[in-house]
């Protein structure tokens, strides 16, 4: 049985910084890739950045492109999310996933786990 667990939300001023986690278990986390969504009240979920299996590619949206970071460690199974500088807008449910390799906003399974809640106040 694959579980996400997602970690690290909180409460933050715009223009600070938060570390998000997502431990991986149930699955041979190194073959595949990785990636972060967020759902916003009143939104679609949307994609925010991803990573290959390897660590070697990354992809992001362009709303969050120079200010996150995602990056993994094949030997925790555990991939993360690094943002800083961040706005009110950034305020959304974060959730890791599963995604295509050969298109990386894509979500490849249905893995959703329970998400952490970001909170950015102005």
């Amino acid at each position: 049985q694959v579980q996400l667990v997602e970690s690290g939300g909180g409460l933050v001023q715009a223009g600070g910084s938060l570390r998000l986690s997502c431990a991986a278990s149930g699955l041979t986390f190194s073959r595949y890739a990785m990636g972060w969504f967020r759902q916003a009240p009143g939104k679609e979920r949307e994609f925010v950045a991803a990573i290959s299996w390897s660590g070697g590619s990354t992809y992001y949206a362009d709303s969050v492109k120079g200010r996150f970071t995602i990056s993994r460690d094949n030997a925790k199974n555990t991939v993360y999310l690094q943002m800083n500088s961040l706005k009110p807008e950034d305020t959304a449910v974060y959730y890791c996933n599963t995604v295509m390799d050969y298109d990386p906003a894509r979500v490849r399974d249905d893995y959703w786990g329970q998400g952490t809640q970001v909170t950015v106040s102005s």
